[in-house]
C-alpha cells in the first residue's frame, strides 16, 4: 500500500469516529451526586415566576420547542448576538420569542451557580422547566432524562426551513417534523401546547385584515380586529392562543378548533386538513389521550439532536459561550 492511499484510508476511517462524538446516555439522575437539589431548585424558582407571570409557561414551552428543532435542545436559541455573530434568538421568526422564557432560565441558572457551580446545563435547565412549568398549568407529568450539553453554535440564517409557519399547510409542516423524527399524530399532538401561551397580532393578521378568513369564527373576529387595530405601530398586542382557557393545559385547544376558534392559521388548518381532522377530533374528545401522546412527544422532544460532552459545555451564562469569541 503506497503512502498516498495509506493517509487517505487513515482521514477516511479515522476522523469520522474523531469528529462525530456518539449521543450522549441521558438518565433521570444525572445530577443526583453532583447537584443533588437541580430538581428542588428548578421547582422553587418556576413556581413564583409562574404566579408572578402567568404566561411564562406557554413562553417557555414555546421556547424549548424553537431550541429543539434548530440542530437539538442544546440551548443555543439562548445565546445573545454579539459583534461576531448574529443568533438564532434575532432571526424574525425568533424575534417574538417571549423575554419570560429567556428570564426563567436566567433566574434558575443563577441559582443553580450558587449551589453547584460549573455543573447543570442551560439545555437541561430549560427541559425540567418546561415540564414543571407544563405540569403546573395543568398538563401531564412526563420524564425529563438529563445529561445534555450546551451547543457552542447559534447562527440566525439557519432558522428558516427549521420552524413551522403560521400559515403553512400541513404536508409543508409535516416536512419539519418529519426531519426530527415526528410523525403526523405527534404534529398534532404537539401543536395542543397551543392550549397555553399568546400569539402577536402580526401573526395572524391576515386572518382579520382586511377581510375575515372565512374558517375563523365570525365573533372571534370580531374581537381580534378590535384588539389589534393598532397593531402595525404597538408591535406588543397579542391574543390568547386558547381564548376559552388560556391559563389552563387542557383539550380546550382542539374543541376551540371545531368551533372556528383556532387563532393561527396553521392551527385551524388542522381541522380543515383531512389528514389530521381525526386526531383533533380524537384529542377535542378525550383529553386522556391527548395528555399521554402530548407527553410521550415531549419526552420524544426533549432527546432530539441533544450533544454531548465531545460536542458540547456547560455554560457558565446561559447567553453566553464559555468561548466569547464564537
Amino acid at each position: 500500500m503506497s503512502l498516498y492511499i495509506l493517509v487517505l484510508f487513515l482521514v477516511l476511517v479515522f476522523v469520522p469516529l474523531i469528529s462525530s462524538a456518539p449521543p450522549p446516555n441521558l438518565t433521570k439522575d444525572y445530577y443526583q451526586k453532583t447537584c443533588p437539589d437541580f430538581s428542588k431548585i428548578v421547582r422553587e424558582t418556576v413556581t413564583p415566576k409562574q404566579g408572578q407571570q402567568p404566561t411564562t409557561a406557554g413562553g417557555t414551552l414555546r421556547l424549548f420547542f424553537h431550541d429543539c428543532f434548530l440542530e437539538g435542545c442544546d440551548a443555543s436559541v439562548l445565546i445573545a448576538t454579539n459583534s461576531f455573530n448574529k443568533a438564532e434568538r434575532d432571526d424574525d421568526l425568533n424575534e417574538s420569542l417571549p423575554g419570560d422564557a429567556f428570564d426563567i432560565v436566567t433566574r434558575i441558572k443563577t441559582a443553580l451557580e450558587l449551589s453547584c457551580p460549573g455543573v447543570v446545563s442551560c439545555a437541561d435547565i430549560l427541559a425540567q422547566a418546561t415540564r414543571d412549568l407544563v405540569t403546573m398549568v395543568g398538563g401531564p407529568f412526563y420524564e425529563v432524562k438529563l445529561g445534555r450539553k450546551d451547543g457552542r453554535e447559534s447562527k440566525a440564517h439557519k432558522v428558516k426551513g427549521n420552524l413551522p409557519l403560521v400559515n403553512q399547510s400541513v404536508p409543508d409542516m409535516l416536512s419539519i417534523f418529519k426531519k426530527n423524527g415526528f410523525t403526523l399524530k405527534e404534529l398534532v399532538a404537539l401543536s395542543g401546547g397551543h392550549t397555553i401561551g399568546i400569539s402577536h397580532c402580526k401573526e395572524f393578521s391576515n386572518r382579520i385584515f382586511p377581510k375575515t378568513d372565512p374558517g375563523l369564527d365570525a365573533r372571534f373576529a370580531g374581537v381580534l380586529r378590535n384588539l389589534c387595530k393598532n397593531y402595525t405601530t404597538n408591535k406588543t398586542m397579542a391574543a390568547f392562543l386558547d381564548p376559552v382557557t388560556p391559563a389552563k393545559f387542557d383539550n380546550m385547544y382542539f374543541k376551540n378548533l371545531k368551533r372556528g376558534l383556532g387563532l393561527l392559521a396553521s392551527d385551524q388548518i388542522l381541522f380543515k386538513d383531512t389528514s389530521t381532522r381525526p386526531f383533533v377530533e380524537l384529542y377535542a374528545n378525550n383529553q386522556t389521550a391527548f395528555f399521554e401522546d402530548f407527553a410521550r412527544a415531549m419526552e420524544k422532544l426533549g432527546t432530539v439532536g441533544v450533544k454531548g460532552e465531545g460536542d458540547g459545555e456547560v455554560r457558565r451564562r446561559c447567553d453566553h459561550f464559555n468561548n466569547l469569541n464564537v
